[in-house]
């Protein structure tokens, strides 16, 4: 069975990897995200079963995680329609139809990050030339675009699962 220490995986994909949210250049990004992983455990008490959601640090292979980004808004004004851009991390694969967020418009990458569009319209090119349609375990990056502002010195909050491979 497959196992690492996934808090130190984390903490260093997340460290390592920038959220994409619009903003001019010569400003600093007023927008920080950080990322909560938490597995979800099931245990019997007192003959019912309970779900946990516990802090991801010890995964196994098939393992579903559970991300939740805190996107926070440092300055003190609204970021009108706020882009947020996230990987899907190294060893893991999205579960389709996991990712969302309270007014937002979800869409996804299946080339790195250079171009997102809807599930139905994302397509790879197979080793004999010929298409097929990506399958979420495919997807490199989420981004989720917020519908409305998102207030001075406030915070939105995304999710999505991923299955440890």
């Amino acid at each position: 069975m497959y196992r690492y220490h996934f808090h130190t995986a984390v903490m260093w994909f997340i460290s390592g990897m920038a959220a994409a949210v619009a903003a001019t250049p010569t400003e600093p990004d007023p927008v920080e995200v950080r990322a909560i992983a938490e597995v979800e455990s099931r245990m019997v008490v007192h003959g019912r079963e309970v779900r946990k959601l516990l802090p991801a640090d010890r995964v196994v292979s098939g393992d579903w995680i559970i991300y939740t980004l805190e996107v926070r808004n440092t300055a003190p004004t609204t970021l009108h329609n706020p882009t947020v851009t996230y990987p899907v991390p190294e060893h893991m694969s999205y579960v389709a139809d996991s990712a969302v967020g309270p007014a937002t418009d979800v869409s996804f990458s299946v080339d790195g990050g250079h171009s997102f569009d809807a599930p139905e319209n994302l397509r790879l090119q197979d080793a004999d030339g010929q298409g097929h349609l990506a399958a979420a375990a495919e997807y490199t990056h989420i981004r989720w675009q917020l519908k409305h502002g998102l207030k001075g010195n406030s915070v939105a909050f995304v999710r999505f699962r991923a299955r440890v491979k």
